[in-house]
Order: C-alpha cells, then sequence, then structure tokens
C-alpha cells in the first residue's frame, strides 16, 4: 500500500522493547511524537509486536505522557506471523525490527469514523479467578484453571490439540465489560497458551484475583450481524461524506479461520459494498486488535476494526 495526499501527513516511527517495558516504550513513542502532535492530529496507527507486547502497558505509557489536551484515537493490530507462533517483525522506512512497535501519527484535513465487531458469546456460568499472578490464571473457583477449561472441551489430548491451535482460536476467556463499552456486556480475551504442568493457562492482558470470568466460543452468526451493525454505526458517523480511504484489521482466527474461503469473500464484499464499494481497502490479519471505545483507547481479541477517512 502506497499513500499519496496533499492533505495528510504522516510521522513514522519504530521502538523496541517492548517485551522488557511496554510502559516505557509507550512513553518513548509518546516523547517521539511531542513535536508533531498539532491540532489537526487525526489519530495514531500502531503495530506492535503480538508475542512479546504488553499492549494494554503500552497504550498506559503512551496516554499518561502525551502532551496534548485532547483525546487521541488509537487504531491498529498487533503484528503476526500466520499462526507460526514464532517471531513477528516491524518495519519503518529501511529499519526492520522485533520485539518493537511500529507507529504512524497521521494528522491533516481528514475526519475518522471507526466501529469495533465482536465475534464470540459466553457459554457456561459465571466462575471467579481464585489465583493469578500477571497474565497467568493459575486457578479458577478454587481449582486449577486447566481443569476448568475442560469442563468445556472434549476430555481427548487437550494440550497437544491447544498447541495446534485447533481450541485456541475456537475458545477465550470474557470478562464483565467496563461501563464506557455502552452496548457491550463482555470483551473477550485469547488464550495463546496452557500449561499442563501446573494447570495454568495464558491470557494476553493482566488478570486480578477476584475477577468474573466466563468461558466463550466464537459464534458465526455474531460475526456476519456484526459486520452489519459496523456498516451501519460508520455510515452514520459519515453522514453525507464519503470515505476515501478505509482501513480494516481483522482478527486472524475470526478473518482467516473461522470461515471458508468463500464465506469470507462474501462477508467482505458485503461489509465493502456497504461502506464504500469504490473505496480503497487496505488492511491485514492481526493478532489482537486495537481500537478506541469512547474516549478510551483499548485493546481486543477476536474483533475487527474498521476506520474510514473521509
Amino acid at each position: 500500500m502506497a499513500i499519496s495526499s496533499d492533505e495528510l501527513r504522516w510521522h513514522n516511527g519504530l521502538a523496541t522493547g517492548v517485551g522488557a517495558d511496554s510502559r516505557a516504550v509507550g512513553q518513548q513513542v509518546a516523547q517521539s511524537l511531542s513535536s508533531d502532535l498539532s491540532a489537526d492530529a487525526v489519530g495514531l496507527i500502531v503495530f506492535p509486536d503480538r508475542f512479546t507486547a504488553n499492549i494494554d502497558q503500552f497504550l498506559a505509557g503512551l496516554e499518561d505522557n502525551l502532551s496534548s489536551d485532547r483525546f487521541l484515537p488509537v487504531w491498529g493490530g498487533g503484528a503476526g506471523d500466520n499462526l507460526a507462533l514464532v517471531r513477528t517483525y516491524q518495519y519503518c522506512d529501511d529499519e526492520v525490527g522485533s520485539d518493537g512497535v511500529a507507529y504512524a501519527l497521521l494528522s491533516g484535513e481528514a475526519q475518522p469514523s471507526w466501529d469495533i465487531s465482536v465475534s464470540y458469546i459466553p457459554i457456561g456460568g459465571e466462575r471467579k479467578v481464585t489465583r493469578s499472578q500477571g497474565n497467568v490464571i493459575y486457578e479458577i473457583d478454587g481449582k486449577p484453571a486447566l481443569e476448568v477449561l475442560q469442563e468445556y472441551l472434549p476430555d481427548y489430548a487437550l494440550a497437544d490439540y491447544w498447541l495446534g491451535r485447533r481450541y485456541a482460536l475456537t475458545y477465550a476467556l470474557c470478562f464483565r465489560a467496563p461501563s464506557y463499552m455502552k452496548g457491550q456486556e463482555y470483551i473477550f480475551r485469547a488464550m495463546p497458551s496452557v500449561n499442563k504442568a501446573d494447570g495454568s493457562v495464558t491470557v494476553q492482558t493482566e488478570v486480578q484475583e477476584g475477577t468474573s470470568v466466563w468461558f466463550s466460543s466464537r459464534d458465526k452468526k455474531k460475526t456476519t450481524t456484526g459486520l452489519d451493525q459496523m456498516a451501519d454505526h460508520i455510515k452514520l458517523q459519515l453522514g453525507d461524506a464519503q470515505p476515501k480511504l478505509v482501513f480494516h484489521f481483522d482478527c486472524i482466527a475470526r478473518g482467516k479461520a473461522m470461515f471458508r474461503d468463500q464465506e469470507k469473500l462474501r462477508n467482505l464484499r458485503r461489509l465493502r459494498q456497504a461502506v464504500g464499494p469504490e473505496v480503497p481497502w487496505a488492511g491485514f490479519y492481526t493478532s489482537g486488535e486495537i481500537g478506541p471505545v469512547g474516549k478510551h483507547n483499548c485493546y481486543h481479541n477476536y474483533t475487527a476494526v474498521v476506520l474510514a477517512l473521509s
């Protein structure tokens, strides 16, 4: 993709070391943007290393150190490696790195319209995290987390199938959504790994002990109806304006692995037809998505984030 415009400006950068201290890297990015963060800043697009970054901490470090006196939207998604689960790379100009975040500040004469679509539904009742540390959950309802997870899965070869991604792409944990997420009851978090030795499961953000949790499963109907709702919301924001460029960051689990090719293309055509069939449309399958909800920049799993610029 190449973008040329007399109306838009970009300030690009690449920061590394998110695995050691994601909050510090967020602070570093904020400082690098300080001289370019003018009144016509539209938003920030970020592509962090999905395997090493703590996205919540990165966003916290970024937002705590931005000099802007107004909310700066952040969109994007985690860099992946097509589910090989080995290593990801981030790019900026002639630099190539890992364990980092590539970013681009968009400024100029553009109006952003965006929305987020979720594809999972909770299954079973409410549970409680009773022992955790950071992003590792050791016990749920006083039992090893893996033992509780097995209540929702077939009995055979859980760890082998999980490592083969069959179940890791189908099941997730969900937590009660913050009050600012109007219309959303839950937020969803992937479980990229399970540990047979200690019975723990790992998620992609920190989890406090005492947190309510539900197991959830992906749902095709919710995905397709969610895309229709997303198109309606974006068109409502656009009003009489027509989009000139659309960015689409879609979770690899729901965008690539959930549907057959014909279903996937049909969904995409339907979304494009509704938002703008002739508009340039760019994006990629992400490993974790980033998009604002209200005035809060949020990290998501199993979602699609679509940003239209007019």
